[in-house]
């Protein structure tokens, strides 16, 4: 129970002799009716006074409650769903994309952050652990699996992070299980509201691949090693871009709105123009404290 609802509570409750009569006190033939009204109205709110602080702490924790086994039910449906694995390899059946929108929506509804876009737990380290069509999630999916054959290639996570209204995608894939890349989209935030953004495509990189020595199939690694060789080889002016990465300018080509629906320190959930969700779960740590910023949108 809050300071405020028990300083309410013990109030009130100090006030009931003053509202109740003793039996002992003899009633004068000048009280009227409409005195003994106000008494009566002043005894029933300060049961209902009463009645609400002591009932307020309960309903609280049962709300709370109802929130985290919402949360839980939703990370069991991402594992029975096979995960983000699943998600963007395809392998999701319908029934069970259902499942986790449903779960989705029975979470929203208890969202306990009302001004989402200027509040401190937005930003931070973000894995993306669902997202549909029209996500940076599936562009960048879409992306990875023009260029390579899902045979050779997997996406095997995708993280953010939102920082100083700014934010940095990175997918992380594999090639034949031996040679790591990334693909970097970086993005500008723009706050339209408490609960809506815009978002505009800066930039992407192509990261240089990492080859995991290891795990290089025998009749691969000749081929590999010349290929590394060469690289290392090239001049300076043309080994520097190649080793910082491919970039690619995307200013002006791609932006978009979204919803933040629910956020708390786990869990951030969005959804774009067409009410279709991403959900991504926090990597770093949290703010000590829920809270919400100064408002920086114009109504």
């Amino acid at each position: 129970m809050s300071i405020a609802a028990s300083a309410s509570s013990h109030a009130c409750i100090s006030s009931i002799p003053t509202c109740i009569p003793s039996s002992s006190s003899k009633f004068s033939s000048s009280l009227t009716l409409s005195s003994l009204q106000r008494g009566s109205n002043k005894r029933s709110g300060c049961r209902a006074m009463v009645q609400q602080a002591v009932q307020g702490a309960p309903a609280a924790y049962a709300k709370e409650m109802e929130r985290l086994s919402a949360k839980e039910s939703l990370f069991l449906a991402f594992k029975d769903a096979g995960g983000f694995e699943a998600l963007v390899s395809g392998k999701t059946t319908e029934w069970q994309k259902i499942d986790v929108n449903e779960r989705i929506t029975g979470l929203e509804r208890l969202n306990p952050t009302p001004r989402p876009t200027t509040s401190p737990f937005l930003e931070g380290q973000w894995n993306f652990e669902w997202f549909g069509s029209g996500s940076p999630g599936l562009f960048a999916a879409r992306f990875i699996f023009e260029i390579f054959p899902s045979t050779l290639a997997n996406l095997s996570k995708m993280d953010v992070v939102i920082k100083d209204g700014n934010a940095k995608i990175t997918a992380n894939m594999r090639l034949l299980n031996s040679i790591e890349n990334k693909v970097i989209l970086s993005t500008k935030l723009s706050v339209e509201g408490p609960l809506r953004m815009k978002e505009e495509y800066v930039e992407g990189v192509l990261v240089t691949p990492t080859i995991i020595e290891e795990r290089v199939p025998e009749q691969l690694k000749g081929a590999l090693g010349q290929a590394a060789n060469a690289l290392q080889q090239l001049p300076t002016p043309i080994w520097d871009p190649v080793a910082s990465g491919l970039k690619v300018p995307l200013s002006g080509s791609f932006q978009r709105l979204f919803m933040i629906s629910y956020l708390d320190e786990e869990i951030l959930i969005i959804r774009n123009t067409a009410g279709i969700p991403e959900v991504l779960t926090r990597l770093d740590a949290a703010p000590s404290s829920l809270g919400d910023s100064s408002p920086e949108y114009e109504s």
